[in-house]
């Protein structure tokens, strides 16, 4: 009995050891400033690579992971890619966030959103909706594209250079309502302005009728990590009325990057580096005057 006592207590040292790997191997896959390989993942996680390769080969068969096209390198995959969104989504219901979201809701009397760059698109992680009869109804989970959505093109406008061309190139502009930009070149301009401004407006771009504006949330390391943003009918509110409301999007985009804080670093397209903005060139005036001071 005490035989088999031990046997079942190595079986589960085994598994738990197993798990440990696989999920070491997950976190330093999506880790966002490296695409690595299953050779390199065993040399940086002190692995031999037999057993490397066997658990890397067990988390794709699960969909957790994938190569990179024509690539050995490996990122996440569809299915860890869900279960990231609904952690996002859970958490955001459970924490202060909601209660940001709401506090936004409750200032603008608009439908407040958190929302997510993944796999393309924009996911919505959490909501508040607004009390008015004429609202909008988008559930939790929910994606719109990224080309004509306020907080799709603030995602777009802060990708690197180099991110952001690929998207400009391959992303179908499809055009949903007349203001739709369906041209590259003024897509372009307008993200140049919204990276500019720190501010992004839809204006009737995905819906007919509907206007939003989105800021980004700013994470460890200055990452662009989300988007916070309200949307309203344009019968009700117009995007040169809805502009009063960029100082309270903007402090809940300030308490919300509270609260991420803590959070694991994730490697999603969401987590974008925000650009440096050159210093503004000093005057010789101001020089004088502040020699002046001192």
């Amino acid at each position: 009995m005490q035989k088999n006592k031990s046997r079942i207590g190595t079986s589960n040292a085994k598994q738990s050891g197993s798990l440990i790997k696989a999920l070491n191997i997950i976190e330093a896959t999506v880790h966002p400033l490296s695409t690595p390989t299953t050779a390199e993942l065993a040399n940086a996680l002190g692995l031999a690579k037999p057993t490397a390769h066997r658990v890397v080969s067990t988390l794709r068969d699960l969909r957790f992971l994938q190569r990179e096209p024509g690539s050995s390198q490996l990122i996440e995959g569809d299915r860890l890619v869900s279960l990231a969104l609904n952690v996002l989504a859970a958490a955001a219901r459970r924490g202060p966030r909601h209660g940001i979201l709401y506090a936004l809701a409750e200032k603008t009397g608009e439908t407040a959103n958190l929302g997510v760059m993944a796999t393309g698109q924009v996911v919505y992680v959490d909501r508040v909706e607004t009390k008015w009869p004429l609202g909008l109804r988008f559930e939790v989970g929910s994606r719109v594209p990224i080309h004509c959505t306020a907080l799709g093109k603030m995602f777009l406008s802060y990708l690197p250079e180099r991110q952001r061309r690929k998207y400009l190139t391959t992303l179908p502009l499809t055009r949903y309502t007349e203001t739709t930009h369906t041209d590259v070149k003024t897509l372009e301009n307008d993200l140049d302005q919204i990276l500019a401004d720190g501010v992004s407006f839809d204006n009737c771009e995905f819906m007919s009728g509907v206007v939003c504006l989105a800021v980004p949330v700013f994470g460890p390391d200055s990452r662009v990590i989300a988007g916070v943003a309200f949307s309203a009918p344009e019968a009700r509110l117009t995007v040169e009325d809805a502009r009063q409301h960029v100082p309270a999007l903007l402090d809940a985009a300030k308490k919300l990057a509270v609260t991420f804080d803590n959070d694991p670093v994730n490697k999603n397209e969401s987590a974008i580096v925000k650009p440096t903005t050159p210093k503004p060139k000093t005057t010789a005036r101001k020089k004088k005057s502040t020699a002046t001071k001192k």
